[in-house]
């Protein structure tokens, strides 16, 4: 069997301070005899010390673009715009499989280069269920913010930090004024940490999750003031709310957080909005009188950096020791080659490596 080689690249966000692997699991990674290139990042939560010392090979950031072909390049966030052609298989989260904006492009470069994307949403087991995801974090997070938003102590510009430091900003102060939360996906990854969230806030909200959304009651929903939506949707659902819901009488609902950001896709539950927001500045009014403020950030769990890497590394771990083209990564490449051929592109296949 060929020696894997494993890339993992600086990521080009600026606000991305998340690994995929985190020096503790790079260090496995090397003794299972993984060969594993880290390029140098100053925005990696982790020192690029630390991965040194666990026997990777450190460097440049961005040289993953004349990595040896045989190469796997891993990480989190979207791709640098160029090169124009992608020659490598790389493992990331992609977007590019719900008619997201830029989807199409992003395929097209793949198929000009001849190389791979193993999407890591589509990193599934056999009942489809995700392997490795952020999503508690994200819907800690995003109830998180959503809170401090609704007492009024939400600050921008939005820097990461600890869940201890943020906890603490979380408890319920002596003049804060009970609120009602509503959390809807509530028995998922992102609902179960948003329902954490408003329990550290204080607070118990409602959980809705199928059962209630089948037939949503969207007078009910307005009747919360503060609301989570933690659904990730596989095929078109009528909205959970629409631009004319906001001017009904009697609306309760202040501030809403949509931790999926969905936006510009047809799967998109909340196509109340055509821009996310971001770390410098996290809310957008929607609404004036009454006020409904909305956080749409996509990259939530980069505000707990440490915490969020290191769950994220420990799941997937055992998949990048098993990495190949059958089992989880063969279903990943099935996908991929399927958007290509959607696409016209061809049959999408990878590098024959």
């Amino acid at each position: 069997m060929t020696e894997l080689h494993l890339w993992l690249r600086h990521e080009a966000r600026t606000t991305e301070r998340r690994t995929p692997v985190v020096p503790d699991d790079a260090r496995r990674l090397v003794e299972n005899g993984v060969a594993l290139t880290v390029e140098d990042s100053p925005q990696r939560v982790f020192p690029i010390e630390e991965y040194e010392a666990a026997g990777c090979r450190v460097v440049p950031a961005g040289s993953w673009v004349s990595a040896p072909r045989d190469a796997v390049v891993l990480g989190l966030k979207e791709l640098p715009d160029e090169p124009a052609e992608l020659t490598h298989r790389h493992i990331f989260f992609g977007h590019a499989y719900k008619g997201q904006p830029g989807a199409a492009g992003l395929l097209r470069r793949f198929a000009a280069g001849g190389g791979a994307l193993f999407d890591l949403e589509y990193l599934v087991d056999d009942s489809g269920r995700r392997l490795a995801a952020f999503g508690f974090w994200a819907g800690y997070l995003g109830a998180a913010l959503a809170v401090l938003q609704h007492r009024g102590r939400l600050r921008a510009p939005l820097t990461p930090t600890t869940k201890e430091a943020l906890d603490e900003t979380l408890k319920p102060a002596a003049d804060d004024s009970e609120f009602t939360g509503l959390v809807i996906g509530a028995l998922g990854r992102s609902g179960r940490g948003a329902r954490t969230a408003f329990a550290t806030a204080g607070a118990d909200p409602t959980c809705w999750d199928l059962a209630e959304t089948r037939d949503l009651d969207r007078r009910a929903l307005l009747e919360h003031d503060v609301m989570v939506n933690a659904v990730l949707a596989t095929s078109p659902v009528p909205p959970f709310l629409r631009e004319q819901d906001f001017d009904t009488q009697g609306r309760r609902l202040r501030t809403l957080c949509d931790v999926t950001c969905d936006v510009g896709s047809p799967l998109n539950v909340l196509p109340v909005y055509d821009e996310t927001t971001d770390w410098d500045e996290p809310v957008r009014r929607l609404r004036e009188d009454p006020p409904l403020d909305l956080i749409a950030i996509d990259n939530l769990p980069s505000l707990l950096p440490l915490e969020s890497s290191t769950d994220f590394s420990a799941a997937l771990l055992p998949h990048l020791l098993d990495f190949g083209v059958t089992g989880p990564w063969g279903r990943c490449l099935d996908r991929f080659r399927q958007a290509c051929r959607e696409h016209g592109l061809g049959k999408g296949e990878p590098l024959d490596h």
